[in-house]
């Protein structure tokens, strides 16, 4: 759909943008095999003649695929993997890893200090100190290293960590894990739950009327087809999302977006889609025309001076090692307003904003607590 809004609009310099694609043969990020992947990847450049790709997926995965873009010199945008390595690299060895940006979701770090922090006006609502965590366990030990940090620093800042788990990707009932955070007297559980396993997990949680509130990650609730997949018992759940997806209007391009893709595709937008539309509807075209070429290699310098409004960000700029800028304005940084962390919570079948704390007060939005007995009471 971006493309065709370009092109419709007389293209990029007199050039009209080409959509090609390959199938890794993937039922979900999490069931990659990567000689597969890794093949459809390399097929794009050596049979497409794919200039910029577009890609999702975990690592090592991604870690192959910007290595595949390094050799052949093209340039690799990803939207979900947050390793830092990724960027690393990019610092370590600039002429090799230049190609690579990020455009989805922030590092580990920022990861962290958004989780962190939205964990922390969560307890400014609610006034709950009780916290337990149940993370995927993606069997890597920088993701161990990643949880085990941001427990450390919960710790610190004065939470009570009563109860914590990493939960094996193959598990689809949460019946016992449920049970062991009830039983730790957690008032918050905050959550990363990949794939599909999220849909089963939140209506245990909604059907045992589990006594206390669900805040994270649960990436298939997110998505606009969760109130039915759930059967609207992800009610009073918020999640980690993205404007578009949600249908706040964060930019002025959030709701043209939306509801461009629906009089399109006759569905509303994923985040992954919405990441993909930014890249190739606003951030590709404006570093093509300010760099006054279409060629990879000399659109790397362009790509790192991006400063441009998308449907996700009123600022979308790139950090030094190619990462998505994270950050929110403040009475004394209104210029640092960049891709936000925002947590949505799911009421009466639509998504409001409830994190950051300025973007809930600017629709009036009241943060709201299940009908059954709990710590709220």
């Amino acid at each position: 759909m971006a493309a065709e809004q370009v092109n419709a609009e007389g293209g990029v310099l007199g050039r009209n943008f080409e959509i090609v694609a390959e199938d890794d043969d993937s039922e979900s990020l999490l069931s990659i095999d990567m000689t597969l992947a890794t093949n459809a990847f390399t097929r794009l450049i050596t049979v497409d003649k794919a200039d910029y790709i577009i890609a999702s997926g975990i690592s090592p995965m991604t870690l192959s695929y910007q290595e595949i873009c390094s050799q052949h010199k093209k340039i690799l945008f990803t939207t979900t993997d947050i390793n830092n390595m990724l960027t690393e690299r990019v610092l370590e060895d600039y002429d090799k890893y230049k190609y690579f940006f990020r455009t989805g979701f922030g590092n580990e770090t920022a990861a962290h200090d958004g989780t962190l922090d939205s964990i922390l006006t969560l307890r400014d609502y609610t006034g709950f100190n009780k916290i337990a965590y149940l993370y995927h366990d993606f069997g890597s030990s920088g993701w161990e290293q990643y949880v085990s940090k941001l427990v450390d620093s919960l710790v610190e800042d004065g939470f009570e960590v009563v109860y914590g788990a990493m939960v094996p990707l193959v598990i689809m009932d949460f019946t016992s894990y449920l049970a062991a955070v009830e039983a730790s007297g957690a008032e918050i559980l905050t959550t990363f739950i990949a794939g599909d396993a999220a849909i089963p997990f939140v209506k245990e949680w909604y059907e045992r009327k589990s006594p206390f509130v669900l805040w994270g990650v649960l990436s298939t609730v997110s998505e606009v087809d969760a109130w039915d997949l759930t059967e609207g018992k992800c009610e009073f759940v918020s999640v980690i999302g993205y404007p578009v997806t949600a249908g706040y209007p964060l930019t002025t391009k959030t709701v043209p977006t939306r509801e461009a893709y629906v009089n399109r595709w006759g569905e509303l937008p994923t985040s992954f889609a919405a990441i993909a539309y930014d890249v190739v509807r606003f951030i590709l075209p404006d570093a093509i025309k300010r760099a006054g070429t279409s060629e990879p290699e000399a659109l790397v310098g362009a790509l790192e001076e991006t400063d441009v409004e998308t449907s996700s960000a009123r600022r979308f700029v790139f950090t030094s090692d190619h990462d998505v800028m994270i950050g929110r304005a403040g009475p004394n940084r209104p210029e640092e307003d960049y891709m936000l962390v925002c947590l949505f919570q799911w009421q009466n079948g639509v998504q409001v904003p409830v994190y950051p704390l300025e973007i809930m007060e600017e629709t009036e939005t009241i943060y709201t607590y299940p009908p059954w007995p709990g710590p709220w009471d």
